[in-house]
């Protein structure tokens, strides 16, 4: 009986689960070179709004107007999923 074993990740199943990257863009790139392993796009998408939350939070008034930030989510081949921009303007 052959074991399905995984290389580089945890198994779904009989399946190795994939692995998302969070990228973010402020004053610089911070770029995820770990990821995170999800089941599948939805769960990668409620981590993005659950991360961007919680970052944009952290700024804690360092969003300024005239400045923006930016998640995006990729897949371990750096195929571009989803998009969380938050833009700073003044009121005209």
């Amino acid at each position: 009986m052959a074991v399905n074993k995984p290389v580089g990740g945890r198994t779904l199943g009989n399946a190795l689960m994939p692995r998302y990257f969070f990228n973010v863009y402020h004053d610089r790139a911070e770029l995820d070179e770990e990821g995170e392993e999800l089941p599948d796009v939805q769960a990668a998408w409620r981590e993005a709004t659950v991360t961007a939350g919680q970052i944009i939070q952290d700024l804690d008034g360092r969003l300024k107007p005239g400045k923006d930030w930016r998640l995006e989510v990729t897949d371990e081949f750096a195929n571009p999923l989803y998009v969380i921009h938050v833009s700073a303007d003044r009121a005209k």
